[in-house]
């Protein structure tokens, strides 16, 4: 059963599988290998500036000849400069979160750029549809880092249902299981963060990789949902200290402020008690650390035995 979906030829991918785009963690050696394996791999930009971007472009494009993206997080500082080397390296997919890429939409799609917001809402998701992009990632809130309010399993059929062009499922999502109940949700795809984290080319800090492999089911907190910028990651010092600060009523400036170079703590030094370890709720099943190549098979051969056993009636 072949597993091809209309994303797939939007995108000019072999499997409907993104690889997320997440800051200090995608970077250009993961990316190339998720999309050489037939998968969408996608740099992490982050707040970096556009030198390093730069560098991180000419590497997959030396690794790797398949279609790649960049994430870009309308936040950042550089992001005026990232969309400018987007343009002038003619990156085939740019997905987008923390803001509205509406004003670069028109450049990019004058390139053949296809532009992909993160969304957590249908009225985001129609907000984005309106303004003219190629399609939405629906994630909810099982992912790992920056969250919305809604699970994944609502919200994606209600996007579906609300726009209408390509929705890619995203939180929550580990194996072809995952991708067969998003595809019966309507989506056309998914993205997935956390499991790529543990791939042979994920260049993080093997204290993460290693704290990933032996994390249990609830092991994962949501940080931050008193300044209205929930982020869920791995429990230790950090999440304790960010529990004990909520609950005292601390003001959202020293609950920024004590996120702050938390992420690069983690995932560059290796410090996973001070450090932000952002991963999903799936991080209980990651259990070994392999190539990203054979992540894309497992989840493909995975999926295909599913809608295999569902056509023969074994349910």
């Amino acid at each position: 059963m072949k597993l091809q979906t209309k994303l797939c030829d939007l995108l000019g991918i072999q499997y409907p599988i993104l690889q997320g785009g997440m800051a200090w963690v995608s970077t250009a050696e993961l990316a190339a290998a998720v999309s050489e394996a037939g998968g969408l791999g996608i740099i992490g930009s982050g707040q970096a500036p556009p030198e390093w971007l730069e560098e991180q472009i000419n590497i997959v494009k030396k690794l790797t000849k398949k279609p790649f993206g960049v994430n870009v997080m309308m936040m950042s500082p550089y992001m005026e400069q990232v969309m400018q080397l987007i343009l002038d390296e003619r990156v085939p997919v740019v997905t987008t979160g923390a803001g509205n890429p509406g004003k670069f939409i028109p450049g990019l799609k004058e390139i053949g750029t296809k532009v992909i917001p993160v969304i957590p809402s249908v009225a985001l998701a129609q907000r984005m549809a309106k303004g003219g992009v190629d399609a939405v990632i629906a994630e909810g809130g099982e992912s790992g880092g920056h969250i919305g309010e809604l699970a994944t399993l609502p919200l994606v059929p209600q996007v579906v249902d609300a726009v209408d062009i390509p929705v890619i499922a995203a939180g929550g999502i580990y194996d072809g299981r995952g991708l067969v109940a998003a595809l019966a949700l309507g989506a056309q795809g998914v993205q997935m963060g956390t499991r790529f984290m543990c791939a042979t080319e994920c260049t993080i800090h093997s204290n993460v990789k290693e704290i990933l492999i032996k994390a249990k089911d609830r092991d994962t907190i949501v940080t931050g949902r008193t300044t209205g910028h929930p982020v869920r990651i791995i429990r230790n010092k950090l999440a304790r200290q960010f529990e004990e600060r909520e609950r005292q009523g601390a003001p959202v400036e020293e609950l920024e402020k004590l996120g702050v170079g938390r992420l690069r703590m983690a995932m560059v030094e290796g410090d996973i008690q001070d450090g932000s370890v952002m991963a999903g709720q799936v991080c209980g099943m990651v259990k070994k650390i392999e190539p990203a190549a054979d992540i894309i098979q497992d989840i493909v051969s995975g999926a295909e035995q599913v809608m295999s056993r569902f056509s023969r009636g074994e349910f």
